[in-house]
């Protein structure tokens, strides 16, 4: 929660246009994912690339100190460091918004140890499906 509320701060200090404030925020995100240790860097790198890749129209921000990525403002996914919330397994999310749904039950959250060639071509389906 202090993190997201350093985040608000530092979002409303900024002034400029549109694409200065999309810059800044995509600085902050490569910046809090090169500050993650080496496992959870390489995921979140990896996922920075596949978002940007596959739906380059998601915008990166930080979303409670973390990396995520928003459509119109709105937070579609999101990345979870290991390190961070002391879990042994990394969490890419999806929130309500994702266009995911598959019939009555389906998931929202994956776990992520390591990205092979067909987990990246899997995430790379689930955020073009998400970003609709």
């Amino acid at each position: 929660m202090k993190e997201h509320g350093q985040e608000q701060q530092k979002a409303a200090a900024r002034r400029g246009s549109r694409a200065q404030k999309e810059a800044a925020a995509e600085r902050d995100v490569l910046a809090k994912i090169a500050e993650m240790p080496a496992a959870d860097r390489v995921l979140a790198e990896r996922i920075h690339d596949l978002v940007k890749t596959t739906a380059a129209d998601l915008a990166p921000k930080l979303w409670y100190g973390m990396p995520a990525y928003a459509k119109d403002g709105k937070v579609l996914c999101h990345f979870q460091s290991a390190q961070k919330f002391k879990t042994r397994y990394a969490t890419l999310g999806f929130s309500d918004l994702a266009a995911l749904d598959d019939g009555a039950m389906w998931p929202t959250a994956y776990a992520l140890r390591e990205l092979t060639a067909a987990d990246e071509e899997r995430i790379s389906a689930l955020i073009k499906q998400a970003a609709g």
